[in-house]
């Protein structure tokens, strides 16, 4: 019989993310008790991050000289990231996802949306680097690799010609559909969400109407600011148009796209959307951790969920000074000020 394990401290309970002064009692790995104490350590507490969208696989083309438009750089089949990776061995493909996946972690993520390349083989590659790890790839597949995993992950509707038949198979099997949209322009999103997807990524020059249709239909949308800007599809606080996104009840989650270009830094990535689209710190935490009800469980602190969080011991730095703990760990959160992960899958 195990013995349960309290962790005290300030937490960001449930997914209004409500501070609160609180003993978590956990056993087995599930919460199972969060009681007030009043007399808690200066720690502060928050629910893990999911990162909506990653290419892990590309963490073998980091930094690569790279000039070129998105379609000479990501477009399948013959994009300079698909280039590589099929002439990298499939030890270092794993090493490369594995080394992303470790500083993930260090970065307070517990899980991830990651679009395959490679087929059955890449799926069983990034299971293969995440083996003893404490994190959950939910990984969407190509090629055949949908078969093995959680769902199919589509580029675009332009860029695939049997998109309406590799769906169709794919609902057939009970996957879950992820598809980029609207990343360089809108020409894709209507075809995208006629599809019924379970998840849209980008979105970055969909229309308000479009956008009307993805809340109308649930349709959760993965926005990857960072990624956008590098790649030079935006340079405008209106594209993703974020904002408008939130105020048509869109449910927005966050995603750091491919390593190639963009570490998976989820904590640069909200200090990003932050400073360049002035988003409420709280709907940009909410997104960073909402991603996590994709495939069925949730990261938010609760009582009988599984924990997953980590914590900040904010005596040991000026964070002590904050008067708002989301806006802090939203603006000037590292690795480095991670205490200890809580994770478990």
């Amino acid at each position: 019989m195990s013995t349960p394990q309290v962790i005290s401290g300030h937490a960001l309970v449930g997914a209004e993310l409500t501070p609160m002064m609180v003993d978590i009692v956990i056993d087995n790995g599930i919460i199972t008790a969060i009681e007030e104490n009043t007399r808690v350590p200066p720690v502060w507490i928050c629910p893990a991050f999911y990162n909506a969208h990653t290419h892990l696989g590309d963490t073998i083309a980091m930094d690569y000289p790279a000039p070129g438009s998105l379609v000479d750089l990501v477009t399948p089949p013959n994009g300079l990231k698909h280039r590589l990776l099929e002439k990298t061995p499939h030890s270092e493909l794993v090493a490369g996802m594995r080394a992303s996946l470790a500083g993930m972690i260090a970065g307070g993520t517990h899980g991830c949306a990651d679009f395959r390349e490679g087929g059955a083989g890449g799926v069983l590659a990034l299971r293969e680097a995440a083996r003893g790890l404490p994190f959950r790839p939910d990984i969407f597949g190509r090629e055949g690799g949908e078969t093995e995993c959680c769902g199919l992950g589509i580029s675009s509707t332009r860029d695939i010609h049997d998109t309406e038949h590799q769906v169709r198979q794919a609902k057939a099997h009970g996957k879950k559909i992820a598809i980029h949209a609207g990343e360089r322009d809108a020409e894709d999103i209507d075809t995208a969400i006629a599809l019924e997807p379970d998840l849209l990524i980008h979105m970055t020059h969909a229309t308000p109407s479009q956008l009307r249709a993805c809340a109308d239909n649930n349709i959760p949308i993965t926005i990857c600011p960072r990624s956008n800007w590098l790649l030079s599809v935006t340079s405008s606080s209106h594209h993703p148009p974020v904002r408008k996104m939130l105020d048509l009840g869109c449910t927005v989650l966050l995603g750091t796209d491919n390593v190639m270009f963009v570490p998976p830094d989820m904590q640069s990535e909200m200090a990003f959307l932050h400073t360049c689209y002035h988003i409420d710190p709280r709907q940009i935490l909410f997104a960073a951790v909402q991603g996590s009800t994709l495939t069925g469980s949730s990261f938010f602190i609760r009582k009988g969920s599984r924990a997953a969080f980590f914590t900040i011991d904010v005596s040991r730095s000026a964070l002590r000074f904050s008067h708002d703990p989301v806006a802090s760990i939203i603006k000037r959160g590292t690795s480095g000020s991670i205490g200890d992960n809580l994770f478990n899958s």
